[in-house]
């Protein structure tokens, strides 16, 4: 039976309730920080267009490469490819005719790499021997439990900034053997369907990231929200969750702290806990399904890519050279 009262004069018409809905829907198809970042990039992308005095939506291929042309010494190619990606985002959430392939985008992108293209600087692969370094220098304080936590954890898990940030208390099963860490949502995953990991027990107590855990939950009295929080300058404890570039920034200060650098070329980076998972397992011997089940990647060849830099060397075919 239909509803004879007419609709509230607030209220927007159904149809336009459900357009309303699906844009948002849409928008959520993003991990936070894609959508922070591409956010961002067509907030300065519009400005540019109105200094222009050009319509930012719809844009003609010719406009966006003109866009990229000018701030092109400014930034990474990483970065110039983001710009591009929000900016056809946005066009094809509004149902906007989008060209990522046009011409005139990839002879002006070719154009601009080959202008200013600088050597990508990959994450350094941390490794147990790096992080027996870091988690030496964090010391016994509540922000020393915290980090030594963090960082096994994020290594042992090969987990991301986003996905270490983003646990909470009902996320972790402690057991005899280790703990199952549930992953309710990550990079791979968008739609939300989660993933459970097992972390065993370590056979060093200074680095098991079991051991690590149990004794930060019990510090911090954590018993549901957030597991990693904010800790103040006087060591005391906030009730909010850790920023996900915070782990960057936990990062690099206990690399000072231990006088731990990377070698010239690479980057000392949050992605580094996972690169070195990878690397590490791969040559104790773990097969690539094994490591893929529990870094969550979808593709072989990017796995792989972490292994091939490792043995570099070892296994360069210049070594059967009668040299």
């Amino acid at each position: 039976m239909t509803d004879p009262r007419p609709p509230s004069p607030m209220a927007p018409p159904p149809a336009l309730a459900g357009r309303l809905a699906a844009a948002d829907y849409a928008a959520q198809s993003l991990a936070a920080e894609t959508r922070r970042a591409y956010a961002a990039d067509w907030r300065d992308f519009s400005l540019w267009c109105h200094q222009q005095g050009q319509a930012a939506l719809p844009a003609a291929p010719v406009l966006v490469a003109a866009y990229l042309a000018e701030i092109a010494p400014r930034y990474s190619r990483s970065a110039l490819r983001r710009r591009l990606a929000a900016i056809g985002h946005a066009h094809r959430l509004q149902g906007a005719a989008w060209e990522p392939a046009h011409p005139a985008l990839r002879a002006t992108l070719r154009g601009i790499f080959r202008a200013h293209g600088t050597p990508r600087r990959p994450a350094a692969a941390l490794t147990s021997v790096e992080l027996r370094r870091l988690t030496a220098a964090c010391g016994e304080g509540l922000a020393g439990l915290r980090d030594r936590a963090l960082l096994l954890l994020g290594f042992a898990g090969a987990l991301r900034r986003s996905e270490l940030a983003g646990i909470r208390r009902e996320d972790l099963r402690l057991e005899a053997e280790g703990l199952r860490l549930m992953l309710p949502r990550s990079k791979t995953d968008a739609v939300g369907e989660g993933v459970e990991i097992g972390i065993p027990r370590g056979r060093r107590p200074q680095t098991c990231p079991v051991r690590a855990v149990e004794r930060w939950l019990a510090a911090s009295d954590c018993h549901y929200g957030p597991v990693f929080r904010r800790v103040d300058r006087w060591g005391r404890l906030d009730a909010a969750a850790l920023h996900p570039d915070a782990v960057r920034q936990i990062l690099h200060r206990r690399a000072r702290e231990a006088g731990l650098s990377v070698p010239r070329g690479e980057r000392l980076s949050p992605h580094g806990l996972r690169a070195g998972f990878v690397t590490e397992a791969y040559l104790a011997g773990a097969r690539d399904e094994q490591i893929m089940d529990h870094t969550r990647h979808r593709d072989l060849k990017t796995m792989r890519a972490y292994v091939r830099r490792s043995r570099l060397v070892r296994d360069s075919a210049a070594k059967l050279l009668d040299l």
